[in-house]
């Protein structure tokens, strides 16, 4: 199991009990043939009087509980969530120890979990393995599983875990505290994605409302989340989590398998339905079910999170013998009008936040487009191999918004310092509800519904001439976009008319050039830009007489990064 460390992370607590969630176990049997003992009336006759006598006792029989299914349940942690909206935000209090709860990073990865206690071990396709509280994950989740119609509690047991691995043993960290205070900080999901026998890790919930997902011969990198909420806000960002889990126990060949998450905050709460359907691409249905306890300044819906610290197009030095160090490279966006834009990543010298907007939109996602080893160099991060989250929007309310990009400047890249979310433009207000449903699917090569061709490198320099005597300033830049790919681009001859298609919110464009490489299958648009030392938002594409042959090169330059 793979633990890891986000930029912030805040423990937040159930402000009410899940105990309702459980079956009700079936009344004692006196209870049951209460009734049946009855005498009959002096001036009955004894037929009649037994008559009566069942009907007593059928009336004072209680009736068995429904069995339980997933439609039963999700239905029930929706009124939880929505009697929890009505309710005041309780704030939680962990009830770990100190000793566990300074756990350091290095200590806590020591705790490994017992693969001999997974869930459903050598039973089923799908395993459940649990992650030990403490370090950052101080407050538990409670975990339950539907099976047989009926749903059973999962308790912590320090026997689940090896505490041998670190420098010392860390076995006394859990000497005398009550396993029922106790519970799991989160859990893993477990398929035979990449050989027949061997479970790979293939989800991970751990974190606040946090979760990863892999698939196929790929690395944990890009995160996803349950919701966002006032993300780079001066008020501060507040973090919803996920108080409590139901997995269903899916059947032993099965290949998709569903869980419920019941999500609180100090505003907002929720209801979420995950159906996860594992193979070579990890996907995930999500039905999510949100419910305002106070006013929301800004929902961000279907958040991804990232790392991003320097790449090609980057003006920073680093003093590192990596090319580039990120796990994702841009966010890509499908409009509703059908337009495919490509938002490359930066780490800003300040926080930059940008929308790109859009009305329900088709899709946007969080990509790591560049696949060559030789640009990361790196044999321990893999940063080839991290995964590409795009999100496809189903049903619900969409609506006006933005596909809103948060780039956070650091210095280093244990951090996520990229997110990525929706954010509609209704207002999300007290006693307000919403449903959102959508789909997180995991990505190593292109998405195969854009045919267009696709940005595969951006540069740009100081635009100065070599032979200038008087050179200009380092304002005026260069550009170059290359553009590759697509069912039309790649089998166009040099000599067609291709035509860049450029706009800037500000500034001056000259020199403006689209070429063909001499590998004959990649094109470049080239300009120089001068903006006086402002921002400038540009988006560029290729166009055949009038007809769209790329993607949309959507870039915020920003010449404080010289």
């Amino acid at each position: 199991m793979k633990v890891w460390q986000c930029l912030v992370l805040v423990g937040l607590s159930l402000g009410v009990t899940v105990a309702e969630a459980q079956e009700q176990q079936p009344a004692d049997q006196n209870q049951q043939e209460r009734g049946s003992d009855a005498s009959p009336q002096d001036n009955g006759s004894s037929e009649a009087s037994a008559a009566n006598g069942q009907a007593d006792a059928s009336a004072q029989q209680p009736q068995p509980e429904p069995e339980m299914t997933p439609e039963k349940l999700f239905e029930r942690v929706i009124e939880r969530a929505k009697a929890l909206a009505g309710s005041a935000y309780s704030a939680p209090q962990s009830p770990l120890p100190d000793k566990l709860k300074n756990l350091s990073y290095s200590d806590y990865r020591d705790i490994r979990y017992r693969n001999e206690y997974a869930l459903w071990r050598d039973d089923r396709l799908f395993e459940v393995q649990f992650f030990h509280p403490g370090f950052l994950y101080d407050q538990p989740v409670e975990m339950y599983v539907l099976k047989g119609g009926r749903i059973d509690e999962i308790g912590f047991d320090p026997a689940m875990f090896n505490y041998e691995n670190g420098a010392a043993p860390l076995k006394e960290l859990v000497a005398g505290i009550d396993p029922e205070k106790m519970g799991f900080a989160g859990f893993s999901l477990h398929y035979p994605i990449n050989t027949p026998d061997v479970k790979d890790e293939i989800v991970a919930f751990l974190g606040a409302s946090y979760f990863r997902l892999v698939g196929r011969g790929q690395e944990y990198g890009v995160s996803a989340r349950g919701l966002a909420v006032n993300t780079a806000t001066q008020g501060g960002e507040e973090f919803p989590a996920f108080r409590a889990f139901w997995l269903v126990r899916p059947e032993p060949n099965d290949a998709e398998m569903t869980l419920f998450a019941l999500l609180d905050s100090p505003s907002v709460t929720g209801a979420y339905r995950f159906d996860v359907h594992a193979g070579n691409n990890t996907v995930i249905d999500v039905d999510a079910r949100l419910f305002a306890r106070e006013n929301v300044g800004k929902l961000g819906i279907a958040p991804l999170t990232s790392m991003f610290l320097y790449g090609e197009n980057s003006q920073q030095y680093y003093d590192d013998f990596r090319p580039e160090v990120h796990s994702s490279d841009g966010v890509q966006m499908y409009t509703s009008s059908n337009q495919w834009l490509w938002r490359p990543l930066s780490n800003p010298p300040a926080l930059n936040v940008t929308q790109l907007r859009d009305n329900s939109p088709r899709g946007f996602g969080l990509m790591q487009r560049d696949r060559n080893f030789e640009h990361y160099l790196d044999l321990e991060a893999d940063y080839q191999n991290r995964p590409s989250l795009w999100v496809r929007p189903s049903e619900g309310d969409w609506g006006e918004g933005g596909v809103e990009l948060v780039e956070i400047p650091t210095e280093k890249e244990i951090n996520d310092n990229i997110v990525v979310y929706w954010v509609p433009d209704a207002e999300f207000r007290a006693g307000d509800q919403r449903r959102y449903q959508y789909q997180i699917s995991t990505y190593g090569k292109a998405l195969p519904e854009n045919t267009l061709g696709q940005v595969v490198r951006v540069r740009n320099g100081w635009g100065a001439n070599p032979d200038q005597t008087d050179p200009p300033s380092r304002d005026l830049r260069r550009f170059i976009v290359d553009f590759r790919g697509g069912d039309e681009l790649s089998s166009l001859a040099a000599a067609q008319p291709v035509e860049a298609n450029l706009n800037v919110s500000q500034g001056k464009i000259s020199e403006l050039k689209v070429r063909q490489l001499p590998d004959g299958k990649t094109w470049r648009a080239s300009f120089k830009l001068a903006t006086q030392g402002k921002n400038a938002d540009m988006q560029l594409e290729l166009q055949l007489r009038g007809r769209r042959l790329t993607e949309t090169w959507s870039y915020l330059w920003n010449p404080d990064v010289l």
